[in-house]
């Protein structure tokens, strides 16, 4: 079956069994379940890809995804962007500062990686997962097989922290809220911290969406202050391409004209329809995409390193939510 057929497929059943009963005490929502249906599928179909498999496949992890997230933008409102507060900008700042630091550090110093998988996983782990990844390629230029070791461990601990996190806030003693803040600032992917919010509540799928969005729009001045540090070190004068994600700018203009505009509310559902299965069809082609043999090629210290540092999202991000936002 092809994947023009099978995504779309995969999406409407994760919706559909979303709405169950029996699934829905089990926390699952539209989002995990798409994703997990994908990667049970791709584990069994080991058919080598034809190009527009491919090419349906990447516009569904790509475009899709940026325009569910813009599209979502139309179920907010400034209010509630504003309502996170300066303290959630401060704690993605330390967050991405301190795991790519670290993370730098351990894996070149500690683990004797090469600098590029090092970096690469460290930029992962502390942005915004695979995007971040591709976004700093640009600047080091590295092997291919260094780019999908990287993007192999964002994908197996974001993975396992989408699952994790509503499992972990039965035992938070957070508010809905500010669990929607601690994950948009620890969790890897956007699409993971949808799925991740989306598992608890609406206000939590919110608000981590808003926090994580925060964490995309650093991606550009991080990108060019790693440029430029590198440019120096290497005394590189030669022009690089600056990725800049500007899906973000959509999903503001999109909040901007829900809180000016009072929409009819049969466009709005519409519009959050077309969100959900937008980024359904994202889940379920990241899913698909997910292979256990690549993650095993990338050898014992890098999947070491990728679980350092989600020990370190999980556990460092939570006590300075504590800090930050609960006190």
């Amino acid at each position: 079956m092809s994947r023009l057929m099978l995504l779309p497929i995969i999406a409407v059943l994760a919706i559909g069994l979303s709405s169950l009963e029996a699934i829905e005490q089990f926390g699952l929502s539209a989002l995990p379940l798409a994703i997990l249906i994908g990667m049970i599928w791709g584990h069994f179909d080991h058919r080598p890809l034809s190009n527009s498999d491919t090419r349906v496949t990447l516009f569904c992890q790509q475009r899709l995804l940026r325009s569910g997230i813009v599209l979502f933008g139309f179920s907010l409102s400034m209010e509630q962007i504003f309502a996170v507060g300066w303290q959630a900008l401060l704690l993605d700042a330390l967050m991405i500062c301190t795991i790519f630091s670290l993370g730098t550090w351990i894996g070149v110093r500690v683990f004797k990686l090469h600098r590029d998988v090092a970096i690469l996983t460290s930029v992962g782990s502390a942005i915004c997962g695979a995007a971040a990844v591709l976004a700093t390629e640009s600047v080091l230029k590295p092997k291919q097989q260094h780019v999908s070791v990287a993007i192999a461990t964002v994908v197996l601990f974001g993975t396992l922290a989408m699952f994790s996190y509503p499992l972990i806030y039965q035992f938070s003693g957070m508010s809905e809220q500010a669990f929607g803040i601690y994950i948009g600032s620890t969790v890897h992917e956007v699409a993971q911290a949808v799925a991740a919010g989306e598992a608890i509540s609406g206000e939590t799928l919110q608000t981590a969406v808003v926090v994580k969005l925060i964490r995309v729009m650093m991606l550009a001045p991080f990108i060019l202050l790693l440029s430029s540090h590198l440019s120096r070190t290497a005394n590189d004068t030669s022009g690089r391409n600056i990725i800049i994600p500007w899906f973000v700018l959509g999903f503001i203009a999109a909040t901007g004209i829900n809180s000016l505009v009072a929409l009819p509310e049969p466009l709005l559902n519409l519009l959050k329809l077309a969100s959900q299965f937008c980024l359904a069809l994202a889940m379920a082609a990241l899913g698909l995409q997910t292979r256990w043999h690549t993650i095993k090629q990338a050898g014992p210290k890098p999947l070491i390193l990728a679980l350092i540092l989600f020990l370190m999202l999980i556990f460092g991000g939570y006590f300075l939510n504590l800090l930050l936002i609960t006190a």
